[in-house]
């Protein structure tokens, strides 16, 4: 057999889109969700560079056979820009992870981030509500799950980013959708939390940094890194060795693909329901 039978001149494609790229398995796992679903359909990486995203992306999306993106670091917000409508995720938190083609040519955007954490900690029975988080990193994964998990009620939500105006708007975020939450802003401590989570870049590919200083970390804490490669990040290890229960980034990119499949999907099928037309 001189061919492959998973691609073709009829296949759909579907990209991810980052500045690195290499770290990222959406591909693989997309491409499968895609597949499974009977789909004639990939999704392929895309190394973007900072200087070249507002002329390089546009026209990508001008390919005929391109339906969807998947948005990584660090274009979650800049990619807003790209989107002619919003869903409600992406509205609350002003930034976006998945961006797909509609049957007019237009192009609806969405954030799944923070709705994968949280699948993510429900799958593994850690809860939420009532608890103590510290989130580090206000990003776009960073603010979508700082939503996320407000809307799960935690009795106190620290939260910090190196940028001001980044703590603000998720602050209010979280004021809005959990009036009850006490939300504090500054830089990270472990004093009375049970929940850590990172949600910045501190940690990924070869960089062996922590999010925070610590040599050890209290036993009982659930500690969550954002971070897909390497899975068992600087974070993850310390976390390991200090007897914490742990939860990758894997589990939850695991928790957002059928949710962008079912969007890419749906956009196809003109079902998608856009919170806002821009």
């Amino acid at each position: 057999m001189d061919q492959v039978d998973y691609i073709n001149g009829q296949t759909r494609l579907y990209g991810i889109v980052g500045d690195p790229i290499v770290q990222v398995r959406s591909p693989e796992m997309v491409t499968h969700a895609l597949q499974g679903r009977g789909l004639n359909a990939i999704l392929v990486p895309l190394h973007v560079a900072r200087a070249d995203f507002a002329s390089v992306v546009p026209q990508l999306m001008q390919l005929h056979n391109l339906d969807g993106l998947v948005v990584t670091i660090p274009y979650k917000t800049q990619a807003l820009s790209l989107a002619h409508s919003l869903g409600l995720q992406a509205h609350a938190v002003g930034a976006l992870n998945a961006l797909a083609r509609r049957r007019d040519g237009t192009w609806a955007g969405d954030m799944f981030d923070g709705m994968g954490c949280v699948q993510a900690f429900a799958r593994r029975g850690f809860a939420l509500r009532d608890r103590s988080v510290l989130l580090i990193g206000l990003g776009g994964a960073g603010s979508a799950i700082a939503a996320a998990v407000a809307s799960e009620h935690p009795l106190r939500m620290h939260i910090w980013d190196l940028d001001p105006d980044r703590c603000r708007q998720s602050a209010a975020v979280i004021a809005r959708l959990s009036p009850s939450t006490q939300v504090h802003v500054g830089p990270p401590h472990l004093d009375g939390v049970d929940v850590l989570m990172n949600a910045s870049p501190v940690g990924m590919l070869k960089d062996a940094r922590l999010p925070l200083v610590a040599d050890a970390l209290p036993p009982g804490l659930v500690v969550f890194d954002t971070i897909v490669y390497p899975e068992q990040t600087p974070l993850l290890q310390l976390a390991r060795r200090s007897g914490c229960q742990v939860v990758t980034g894997r589990e939850m990119m695991q928790g957002q693909i059928a949710r962008i499949v079912d969007f890419f999907i749906q956009a196809q099928q003109g079902t998608t329901n856009p919170v806002v037309d821009r």
